[in-house]
């Protein structure tokens, strides 16, 4: 227990006002309940979608039009929030208020220029462009998939002035206006969907995300505005302005290569039966709801000790500090990946089969879900890697492993594409995500000493038998034969009946066999809101599609 204590130590901060304890139990618990209102939010986002549109062409062509927003959403609010916010943070910590939002606002100002110039031209060469993700569409869904594309192109604007707005409100710990952002996106999507859907068909999801977009900006601009230093200025001598360029070339081309990852993925499932872009995107979201919820929370707790450990070159420290997080990673995704893979059909038919999402929906969405989800404790692994990694001061080797990892994913993907379909554009991830996480993992390696190799082999293990004592117990109650009722009642109770099962033998075998992570995962959810201060709500995925 010791040991924990020890992993979990959150060095201090430089001592400033600090707010009453009430406030800061109360802006705690309203961070935790918008952050998970969020999340289920936007898993239900997907249910929606799912009853309206299931694996329909329509749904198809949806998500391929939302591939160039997506895209740019995640290479400019990624890469320039990450430029950005260290170097703002900088000019704050050095009292220097009216030159960070100098900075701020001109950087505002350009990307507002930026933007709003590649949203003008995505619309009117959405012709030239779309035909080349959506290669395999034939000429009726290509005009469709043009049409949508245009709708939504700028929504790009919003979003990613958003994200903006969000990391300097977060610097100045306005945390409440962030949080609301994912709350704001999902209820307007699903408010239009199911206002407008009789009407307007797939075009009601189209303006829903589009409208949705929006709302979370103009829910951060009350907060933002009140701070009343933002002011209509470009100053393009500002020293920051080269700084800010400096960081943002690698990270930008790190961000541009997790996102050709989506671009090929729909490239490629273009040439398939309609239905597969749809399905993959259904198992993909199911598969990122652990790794949203727990690794990011991990994520979260770890980074600032690492950075810390690293200031005082405390290697050993450092290398402590990943193990655990690796441990923890474990000890959340192994059991989801056998859980994932062993409940597929029963997660998707309760979830998922309702409205136009019928069994045939289900059957293709279920028989995708185990390839995406051996995949999950690698792309857990790297949240935690990656951090460290930057924790470290090291960029250059993690951008050039990200872009091997598409080149390889890739090139998977043209061997297994004509015989495996789908299967093998999810499998490409998985395997690509896993040779990531390796690569990741010898470069930590380097750059600490003294990784306790054994202890996470022997963690590992364990947590591997009691994750195999959970899979038997799954099995033979799916052996038993039992049915439930069609009805989303009877369904959902049958699942919850078999993960309750299946999470107390897991939970019975890991405390038989004394794995500390039991203990550990507890605390560090805690440890997440036991800060002097409230931490921000965790970045979230590109909220188009």
């Amino acid at each position: 227990m010791a040991r924990i204590k020890q992993h979990l130590r959150v060095v201090p901060e430089p001592k400033r006002p600090q707010p009453h304890r009430f406030s800061i139990g109360a802006s705690t618990l309203f961070i935790m309940g918008a952050t998970f209102a969020s999340t289920v939010l936007g898993f239900m986002r997907e249910v929606v979608s799912a009853k309206f549109y299931g694996t329909r062409w329509e749904m198809d062509t949806f998500l391929a039009a939302a591939t160039i927003p997506t895209i740019l959403f995640g290479v400019f609010n990624g890469a320039l929030v990450s430029a950005l916010v260290p170097t703002f943070s900088e000019y704050l910590a050095h009292r220097k208020e009216d030159e960070a939002w100098r900075l701020a606002s001109t950087v505002l100002n350009l990307l507002a220029i930026v933007l709003t110039a590649c949203a003008v031209v995505g619309f009117f060469t959405a012709r030239w462009y779309v035909p080349v993700i959506a290669h395999g569409f034939p000429a009726p869904q290509m005009g469709v998939a043009i049409r949508m594309t245009r709708w939504l192109m700028p929504s790009i604007v919003a979003v990613s002035l958003s994200g903006v707005l969000s990391a300097m409100l977060n610097a100045y710990h306005r945390f409440r206006a962030t949080a609301l952002v994912g709350v704001a996106v999902n209820v307007v999507t699903i408010a239009t969907v199911l206002a407008f859907n009789r009407s307007l068909g797939i075009y009601a999801l189209v303006i829903g995300t589009a409208l949705g977009l929006s709302a979370q900006l103009l829910v951060q601009l009350p907060s933002f505005l009140s701070i009343r230093k933002y002011r209509f200025t470009i100053d393009l001598h500002h020293p920051g302005l080269q700084k800010i360029w400096m960081l943002l070339g690698p990270i930008m081309v790190g961000s541009a290569a997790g996102q050709l990852a989506l671009f090929f993925d729909r490239f490629f499932a273009s040439t398939l039966s309609p239905g597969y872009i749809a399905g993959m995107n259904y198992a993909v979201k199911l598969v990122n709801f652990p790794q949203q919820i727990f690794a990011a929370a991990i994520a979260t707790v770890i980074f600032p000790l690492l950075a810390a450990q690293f200031a005082r070159d405390n290697r050993r420290g450092v290398a402590r500090s990943l193990v655990t997080g690796l441990r923890l990673v474990n000890f959340i995704t192994i059991p989801a990946v056998c859980a994932l893979i062993v409940l597929a059909r029963p997660m998707v038919q309760t979830l998922f089969e309702r409205g136009t999402f019928q069994g045939g929906a289900t059957d293709l969405t279920a028989g995708l879900l185990p390839y995406a989800a051996v995949g999950l404790l690698a792309l857990a692994a790297n949240v935690v890697l990656t951090r460290c990694c930057f924790a470290c001061k090291e960029t250059a080797w993690p951008v050039t492993i990200s872009v091997g990892t598409v080149v390889v994913n890739v090139l998977l993907s043209l061997v297994w594409l004509p015989t495996l379909g789908a299967r093998g554009l999810l499998l490409a991830n998985s395997v690509s995500q896993t040779m990531q996480a390796i690569l990741l993992l010898m470069l930590t390696a380097r750059l600490v000493s003294g990784i306790d190799w054994g202890a996470l082999l022997v963690s590992s293990m364990k947590i591997a038998l009691s994750s195999l004592a959970m899979v038997l117990a799954l099995s033979w109650i799916g052996a038993l034969g039992v049915m439930p009722d069609a009805t989303l009642a009877s369904r959902a109770w049958f699942l919850f009946g078999q993960i309750a099962i299946g999470g107390a033998v897991f939970l019975a075998v890991a405390r038989m066999l004394n794995i500390e992570e039991l203990e550990l995962a507890r605390r560090t959810i805690v440890a997440k809101f036991e800060r002097n201060l409230v931490s921000p709500p965790d970045n979230r995925e590109a909220p188009i599609a």
